[in-house]
């Protein structure tokens, strides 16, 4: 199958979710807590012996999944710890092996396959354990080969006993190269045995696609965005940063602007269960895809980017305005030089009065206060491709205007006086985006949140920017 035939699927569904989970959960201070306080593998290790996660029912993660309008799942099967989820004939540091006495990972496959998720597998090349990661190659030949071949006989595993895997998302290839990890070999073995999956980008080979960390960067190759809903991937109690239901949306739509994929992470407490802040931020923005999700899934790159007031995203002749920076009654769009042959409101379908001046497209008579306080979707209806104005391959297209300076100095050449120099008013103080929920605050209820946006679309009510 081509690599564009095998890409459809993942190019489409635009949204996914990424899951950190391991016995770093029990310390709950993120997963790196084992390097960050230079835990010895022989302290480390009994915390397989208390990693018992009863509350565990992959079949609620994938629902969660799912009522998020996210179209797949990718989970760790090893992260840098070592401590593998899944049953290793190469490992007895796994949890099949441990307290948890079973291959955590085959449930949460059967629970895809179940509920008609797309599957992914997180594993890590680099293992904190073996020393011959940090002496490399050169040093310790020897313990280097060692760990290669146990991650070869691991990747092997995994592509082999737990039926289709549509998503192979290595990471921990540094500070090793390509042929150090023997990664031509190991990527020729697993599509031989997958032969549909999609690699990513951090065996130190570009494989299928980029994964820019938590950032949003597009690349001209396919390329997928991930990012934690706090500051953490892997649970940590302390952290309480985090991401509000509408910083999460213009993250996905800025990746879908920009032709990419949003993979959002949770990171389960040690019982099995996910953060209720997560659950909550999930279902909300779930809510929103429920209805304009046209918006999102199976889009292209937009060449209109972002405005004033919000980002783009393009599907065929069909032009999205995501309004997170709700304007009042009128909006303006520029650089649109098709035809627009009409607008109106995704979720009502209420036709929207528009005129075009050349590139500008203007819209009036819209409601005072957003319609929907996390992004309102206007939908632009174009004649033809897609065409776009770029002010620097178009040369003339400011010819007929002159700067006011240039235009006085022209006029009047001896009465050029020095300029004034004004006084800087004090910048306001910009509005934060970040509403941190704590474990005290109550988590916003869907009723509470219909009730407010009904109340701010009142025609009474002042006109102001759509809440952050």
């Amino acid at each position: 199958m081509g690599c564009c035939n095998r890409l459809q699927w993942w190019q489409e569904a635009r949204y996914g979710m990424f899951i950190h989970w391991g016995v770093y959960s029990i310390p709950a201070r993120g997963e790196w807590v084992m390097f960050q306080e230079h835990i010895p593998p022989q302290e480390y290790a009994p915390l397989a012996k208390k990693f018992n996660p009863k509350r565990f029912n992959p079949d609620e993660w994938v629902e969660l999944a799912k009522s998020a309008g996210m179209k797949y799942m990718v989970l760790t099967t090893r992260h840098h710890d070592g401590f593998s989820l899944f049953d290793s004939q190469v490992s007895d540091f796994t949890a099949s092996k441990t307290a948890a006495g079973r291959d955590l990972i085959r449930e949460y496959v059967e629970a895809c396959h179940r509920g008609g998720m797309r599957v992914g597998f997180y594993y890590s090349l680099l293992d904190w354990r073996y020393p011959g990661y940090f002496r490399g190659p050169a040093n310790d030949p020897e313990g280097w080969k060692a760990l290669v071949d146990y991650v070869h006989a691991q990747v092997r595993e995994l592509m082999s006993n737990y039926g289709k895997v549509d998503i192979l998302w290595y990471d921990g290839g540094w500070p090793y190269t390509a042929e150090d990890w023997r990664s031509e070999e190991l990527n020729a073995m697993v599509r031989q045995l997958q032969p549909e999956i999609l690699i990513n980008n951090r065996s130190q080979l570009p494989e299928d696609f980029d994964t820019p960390e938590q950032h949003v960067r597009a690349s001209e190759r396919p390329w997928e965005a991930c990012l934690t809903l706090n500051d953490s991937w892997g649970y940590n109690a302390a952290d309480d940063n985090w991401k509000t239901p509408q910083q999460v949306l213009k993250l996905l739509v800025r990746c879908a602007t920009g032709g990419g994929n949003l993979l959002l992470n949770v990171g389960p407490k040690p019982d099995g269960t996910i953060p209720r802040q997560s659950v909550s931020t999930l279902r909300r923005v779930g809510r929103w895809l429920e209805e304009n999700g046209g918006a999102i899934y199976g889009t292209d790159r937009s060449p209109f980017g972002g405005t004033s007031t919000g980002m783009t995203t393009l599907l065929g002749s069909t032009l999205y305005l995501h309004v997170t920076r709700w304007p009042g009654k009128e909006l303006t769009v520029p650089r649109i030089l098709s035809k627009v042959r009409s607008v109106h409101m995704l979720q009502s379908g209420k036709p929207v009065e528009f005129t075009q001046n050349g590139d500008r497209l203007m819209l009036k008579g819209l409601p005072r206060r957003a319609p929907d306080r996390l992004d309102t979707v206007l939908v632009v209806e174009l004649e033809g491709e897609s065409r776009v104005l770029n002010y620097f391959e178009s040369p003339d297209y400011f010819a007929e205007w002159t700067p006011p300076a240039q235009a006085k100095a022209v006029a009047e050449p001896l009465a050029m006086e020095p300029p004034v120099i004004m006084a800087e008013e004090p910048a306001a103080a910009e509005e934060s985006e970040s509403v941190p929920y704590s474990e005290e605050e109550p988590v916003a209820t869907e009723e509470a949140e219909d009730a407010e946006t009904a109340g701010d679309n009142e025609e009474a009510a002042p006109s102001e920017d759509a809440a952050k």
